[in-house]
């Protein structure tokens, strides 16, 4: 029987994700945010022993009793690995999954969650809904040249953005075989952001809202879903040098593409 991860533990994991979207320079100032959930945390109150009442801002019935580890609102994610308990706090839903239990660290350095709290919990919820997942992990970043590609409309699209950045590297098929979905620019932190985002990571595990950065998710661990995004903003990077080139770079034909994923067994929408 595999041993669960101690909270410790997963704050430590939580500051290595905050660090590594840090070091790919995919979060500027306190930009960017993650939130793990999970089934069950032992020790919870040992390292956040205050408590107090929050409504959700959306419900969340198939969350209830879990618990989530959220970013608080302008923490620099390259400080979380710091001092994990001063910009993180825990969640735990109550048994209406309408309102939750906040424990925080005596060394709270944050007022409120991250104000992207709500699309972090609508994804958590429609997952563990959908699959009963114990764990599962989702990341809001910047990557810039990602980002970039965003605002030419020619890539506003899962084709187009699909097409331009998995040509790069062989990898990238493998690691992101169903692609990035693509949103349109909606405002941050909005009920329309939030219900197309939790409807687009149903089919994929990154997507990008233009003109704004990405949300990742991964039920494997949390640096799984800073490794998506790093796989898509190399692609990306390489798109964009291509573009200073003059589109001279060949990149991956479709035919090499395809040799790749059969030789690794991957099944992708984005295989021709």
């Amino acid at each position: 029987m595999n041993k669960r991860p101690t909270v410790e533990e997963h704050l430590a994991s939580m500051g290595a994700a905050g660090r590594r979207i840090c070091e790919i320079d995919a979060s500027e100032a306190g930009a960017g945010n993650i939130s793990i959930c999970v089934d069950e945390l032992p020790r919870l109150r040992d390292v956040f022993p205050i408590s107090e009442r929050i409504e959700l801002p959306l419900p969340a019935p198939h969350l209830v009793g879990r618990t989530l580890l959220v970013t608080g609102s302008g923490r620099r994610l390259r400080q979380i690995a710091d001092d994990p308990a001063a910009a993180i706090g825990a969640v735990v839903v109550d048994g209406d999954g309408l309102r939750a239990e906040m424990l925080t660290s005596p060394r709270r350095a944050f007022d409120r969650l991250t104000s992207e709290f709500n699309s972090h919990l609508g994804v958590h919820d429609d997952q563990v809904g959908r699959r009963d997942l114990p764990f599962h992990a989702v990341v809001h970043a910047q990557p810039p040249h990602l980002t970039h590609l965003s605002h030419i409309p020619a890539y506003r699209s899962d084709r187009a953005m699909n097409a331009a950045i998995l040509r790069w590297e062989p990898e990238s098929i493998v690691a992101l075989s169903k692609g990035i979905g693509v949103l349109e620019f909606m405002v941050p932190g909005s009920t329309t952001l939030m219900d197309a985002n939790v409807a687009r990571l149903r089919d994929v595990e990154i997507v990008l809202w233009s003109k704004h950065g990405t949300m990742s998710r991964s039920d494997v661990s949390v640096t799984r879903a800073v490794d998506r995004v790093e796989y898509a903003e190399t692609g990306a990077k390489y798109e964009y040098m291509n573009l200073l080139a003059g589109g001279r770079g060949e990149g991956l034909l479709p035919e090499e593409v395809r040799a790749v994923a059969d030789a690794f067994g991957v099944e992708s929408p984005w295989v021709g």
